[in-house]
């Protein structure tokens, strides 16, 4: 027996099984930094279209999470595709600095500000600590495979941008949209300030729910309600009200009712405070007679809430009146009807208020606590006082019922603690005085929505939101810049050209220089007149204007006036989604955006959110240490992002076992590509064999398929596109058949390279369908491909080399048909193996009893129909089929399987009638014998 193995094209390479991607992922990453590969990118797609994705700046507090890793993923996806595509597609990260969080942690290291260390000190130690946080996030964003200019990322912190943050101002007060007023704001009493909107949450609250009289202090309105002649009843009259918030009672300066609906005189006979008359919604008499367990009542006559308009009250507590006012906000989904108004603490209140000229009392401190001339409760904090109130009601009659009540109540998302609506004199961008709600709703319908369920989301939360409260009292943030007249609450007159010298002086010294700045430095005489504002912005301000402060003013953005894409967690509807519309709508008067997609959060396995109490914390960190970064990615990569992204250990195993069937595909391309020279080797299309030119023409359909659900953020789609095509085209079909043909055919023959050109066509293809998403393997690839022109994927396009590409003899059908008659051949031979009857499928004879059609389609491969099958012979037959032929479950086909009598090729390991007719070489097929000494065979299907 000679040995035929030198004789074989046996695949090589040195691209490894196994990925060891957590090893060698770091080295990669100091290679692409040592190279500046994001320099690199730049130049290469300099000059070309620009797609812009602003990133979305996260806070500079804290190790990144799961969530963070996905948002930068996904972001890098679609950088990276973008790019792929020939974008100029820059990507500039960035962080949001300022703001409470980091004064608590420095607080508590520290001290407040003023008493262990200056304001200034303050704020220094604020800018060091986020520095140290923004050093150890960018590690691990880096670690992830995300490319960027992380060099140079913007900061709101950076003298620059906050310099700009102030000038973003000074063009809001310059298009007349700020106004300065005492209204009532979320306020956490822990925190001591202001709450935006997308810093309240809600959690559910035990409140006392109570009822409580407001006695009618003139009998005659009896007169109003439609009752009978001499049938107005007996008892004082009082108007109900109901609230969850005993402790805003003090506040209290009038009762709402709904101008529409019916009211109700309604006697009680024998109430808790004997006869009496109560004035009750009429929908809800019988709501609030069975809770306050009230059996003998009827109603004595009825009316419309305007008529009752201005009636006066006596307030429960203290010895003044309030009025009967009239306000749509009133309902009768709960309570009774009739709303306690208090415009210090409530949004409603206030705006019914000031139509009403009502006071906007608020004997509330910023501590939560009742101010010191408080009547009954001075001193003591507004939610231990609701038992006193409640108390004091009682002891005065006021009081109907008193219940312990579970509802819905805002929180601060930072301290998890109720909250309170306080009045404070505070700066607002106004929703109304220069039409910013209607031109923001108009802008959202400009916009693309991805899912497009958010243009709902954020349509609702622009027409119901209230102006927004743009000014905090804290240490650590950009500085409300103002100068405000001391008699008249006016802005300086110049107020436009003192911003500009306030923001060049932030430029040189950063905020600290507004808080140093004398007056009269830039006022002069006139500073004595005007009081300088200390007050800081709100930090969704910050990151809200940083389409103007940051990608207006970059070169990298090239002067773009509108930004390509928002991409955010599913909760920045109401957070830099809402802070970035108002704020450009307010200075450009269009959205910043012109498209907004949003991702959903990460739950465990179970769907439960993750929480170290629960143990199902998933750590980005340890996910990286453990499988690699690229596992991760294609976890992100492979799962709907537009609702809750499942994962956990099990999921992230599942992710790599799909890594592993991609990469082992793309070492058997590489390593079947061992020898080939794309300059000298490569076959036109014309040369090849059908098999491969169809699957060529696959892999070119395929990546249309691919770059379309890119470019429509699809990437689930893309993920399984590609796995679906290394598992069923090529690793059940295509690779599987090819083998004999590359390993046993002549080196140089055209049945070796058009094989071996299909192959570079799809590694090429494949590495770059790859990139965005696997960026350390495809990189791998990339440098292990033949031939490579450019040392990184990353600043290549898409592959261009299927141009032209000629339509096969055979159409996509038929080879799909073929894949499904190999797949019950393949039954066949499974089933005769499992009973003995034959080894390797190379053992097998194989009769196929075919319906007309199908056997003349399956005779145009001739003898090359074996190849397909992986069978030494393969026979097409119209006749009746044998009896110990096999129906199988595709219609018109038999299968006869009989082992071969033939000698087996030692070379090619086919059962041929032919091994031994050379002489020379007695051990081998005479297709061997031309594939090892002469020109070698020749193929034309497959």
């Amino acid at each position: 027996m000679s040995d035929y193995k030198h004789t074989l094209n046996l695949p090589e390479t040195a691209f490894a099984m196994r990925a060891n991607l957590a090893q060698r992922e770091p080295q990669m990453l100091k290679k692409w930094t040592d190279a500046d590969l994001y320099g690199q990118i730049r130049a290469a797609k300099k000059g070309k279209k620009t797609f812009i994705l602003h990133d979305g700046p996260p806070y500079a507090n804290g190790n990144i999470h799961i969530g963070h890793a996905v948002n930068k993923i996904l972001k890098d996806i679609i950088v990276k595709a973008k790019t792929l595509s020939d974008f100029d597609a820059p990507y500039i990260p960035g962080w949001d600095c300022h703001g409470l969080p980091i004064e608590l942690v420095v607080e508590k290291k520290y001290g407040k500000p003023g008493v262990k260390l200056t304001p200034a000190e303050f704020r220094q130690k604020c800018r060091e600590y986020a520095l140290t946080q923004i050093d150890a996030q960018r590690t691990d964003f880096i670690r992830l495979g995300v490319l960027g200019d992380w060099d140079k990322p913007y900061r709101t912190m950076d003298f620059d941008t906050e310099a700009n943050i102030i000038r973003s101002l000074g063009k809001i007060i310059g298009n007349g949209h700020l106004h300065q007023g005492f209204k009532p704001v979320h306020w956490c009493t822990d925190c001591g300030s202001a709450l935006a909107e997308a810093e309240v949450e809600y959690q559910d609250k035990v409140s006392p729910a109570i009822d409580v009289r407001f006695n009618v202090v003139d009998d005659s309105v009896a007169d109003k309600f439609d009752h009978p002649a001499d049938h107005r009843g007996h008892g004082p009259i009082s108007v109900v009200i109901w609230t969850t918030t005993p402790w805003t009672i003090p506040a209290n300066r009038a009762v709402a009712l709904n101008a529409e609906l019916s009211y109700s005189l309604v006697q009680v006979e024998q109430g808790p405070n004997g006869a009496e008359r109560l004035i009750l919604a009429t929908d809800l008499v019988k709501d609030v007679m069975a809770r306050a367990n009230i059996e003998h009542y009827h109603a004595l006559g009825f009316c419309k809430g305007s008529e009752l308009d201005l009636v006066q009250l006596q307030h429960p507590l203290y010895d003044f009146r309030v009025p009967v006012v009239l306000g749509e906000h009133v309902t009768t989904d709960s309570g009774t009807g009739c709303v306690h108004t208090a415009p210090g603490h409530g949004q409603e209140d206030f705006v019914v208020g000031q139509k009403y000229g009502l006071e906007v009392a608020n004997p509330v401190g910023a501590n939560g606590v009742y101010l010191p001339d408080t009547p009954l409760f001075a001193g003591q904090h507004v939610f231990k006082a609701n038992d006193s109130v409640v108390e004091a009601l009682k002891e005065r009659g006021a009081l109907l019922l008193h219940k312990a009540y579970k509802h819905s109540y805002p929180h601060c998302w930072r301290h998890k603690t109720p909250i309170i609506f306080r009045a404070t004199p505070q700066w607002f961008i106004s929703m109304e005085q220069q039409g910013l709600r209607q031109t923001s709703l108009a802008q959202i319908e400009q916009t693309r929505w991805i899912p497009d369920w958010g243009q709902q989301r954020i349509e609702n939360m622009v027409a119901g939101r209230p102006d927004w409260c743009i000014s905090r009292q804290r240490t650590w943030g950009v500085p409300i810049a103002l100068f405000v007249d001391k008699d008249t609450g006016a802005l300086h007159p110049d107020t436009a050209t003192l911003i500009e010298q306030v923001a060049q002086k932030v430029e040189q010294g950063g905020i600290q220089a507004w808080f140093d700045l004398d007056a009269s430095e830039l006022l002069g005489a006139a500073a004595a007149q005007y009081t300088k504002v200390t007050d800081t912005l709100d930090v969704w301000f910050d990151s809200g204007v940083t389409h103007a402060a940051v990608v207006d003013v970059r070169p990298e953005f090239n002067g773009a006036t509108q930004i390509d894409l928002y991409l955010e967690g599913s909760d920045q509807h109401r957070g830099w989604f809402m802070s970035s519309l108002m704020t450009a709508v307010s200075i450009k008067g269009q959205a910043p955006y012109k498209q907004v997609l949003t991702h959903g959060f990460t739950v465990d396995g179970e769907g439960r959110k993750m929480s170290k109490s629960l143990g199902n914390v998933v750590s980005p960190q340890d996910v990286m240490n453990k499988l690699g970064a690229d596992i991760l990615r294609l976890w992100v990569a492979t799962t709907d992002y537009t609702s809750e992204m499942t994962v956990s250990d099990e999921i992230l195993n599942r992710a790599a076992d799909k890594y592993r069937r991609i990469r082992n595909t793309a070492r058997f391309l590489l390593a079947n590509l061992n020898g080939f020279n794309p300059a000298t080797d490569l076959l036109p299309f014309n040369q090849l064999v059908e098999l491969d030119l169809w699957v060529v023409n696959r892999a070119a359909q395929l990546q249309q398929e691919i770059v379309d659900a890119y470019d429509n953020y699809q990437f689930h789609q893309v993920s399984q596109k590609l796995m679906n095509f290394c598992t069923v085209e090529l690793g059940s079909f295509y690779l599987d058949v090819i083998k004999d043909r590359q390993y046993t055919a002549h080196k140089d023959s055209q049945a070796r390279r058009s094989c071996q050109t299909a192959l570079y066509h799809i590694a090429q293809a494949m590495v770059r369908w790859m990139a965005p998403i696997m960026s350390f393997t495809a990189q791998e690839i990339w440098e292990a491909l033949p031939g490579q022109e450019t040392p990184f994927v990353f600043t290549d396009v898409w592959y261009q080399g299927f141009a032209a590409i000629p339509a096969g003899q055979f159409s996509d059908d038929y080879w799909q048909q073929l894949l499904q008659v190999r797949d019950e051949v393949n039954k066949v031979l499974e089933s005769a193996r499992r009973e003995e009857k034959l080894g390797a499928s190379l053992q097998a004879e194989v009769t196929l009893y075919a319906a007309p059609e199908l056997a003349d389609a399956l005779a145009r491969l001739g003898d090359e129909l074996r190849f397909v099958l992986i069978t030494s012979t393969a026979t097409v037959s119209t006749a009746s089929a044998d009896p110990a032929a096999i129906v199988t479950e595709m219609k018109g086909l038999s299968v006869l399987v009989q082992a071969s009598t033939a000698a087996k090729c030692e070379r090619c390991w086919h059962h041929r009638h032919d091994v031994g007719a050379d002489v020379a070489n007695p051990g081998i097929c005479l297709r061997c014998v031309s594939n090892v000494s002469g020109e070698g065979e020749v193929r034309k299907f497959a």
